[in-house]
């Protein structure tokens, strides 16, 4: 096998390497995604007394509490109220912190 050949060869194996690559890094991104879908509907059962477990309760007043931190005191309304905020679209991604 020639100089040439050897580099396709090499070529072609690494370029599929990429792609399975890519293709894991998309299959867990979207899996994260999910969790976080779920986990925002979970906290939003919780804050309007639909279900109720103590691993929940827990996890659910952080979140409270890392709220209260990030809105400088204040309750976070939206929870509170079990309604959601009406700028978030579940579909998409949630904003990255600056």
């Amino acid at each position: 096998m020639g100089f040439l050949d050897k580099a396709k060869a090499a070529a072609v194996e690494a370029t599929a390497k990429a792609k399975e690559g890519v293709e894991d890094v998309q299959l867990k991104r979207e899996l994260s995604q999910a969790y976080n879908e779920l986990g925002k509907i979970a906290f939003e059962l919780v804050e309007s007394n639909d279900i109720t477990h103590p691993k929940l309760a827990t996890v659910a007043e952080k979140i409270r509490a890392l709220n209260e931190r990030e809105n400088g005191g204040e309750a976070f309304a939206g929870a509170a109220a079990g309604g959601t905020s009406e700028t978030h679209d579940p579909s998409q991604p949630p904003a990255m912190p600056t």
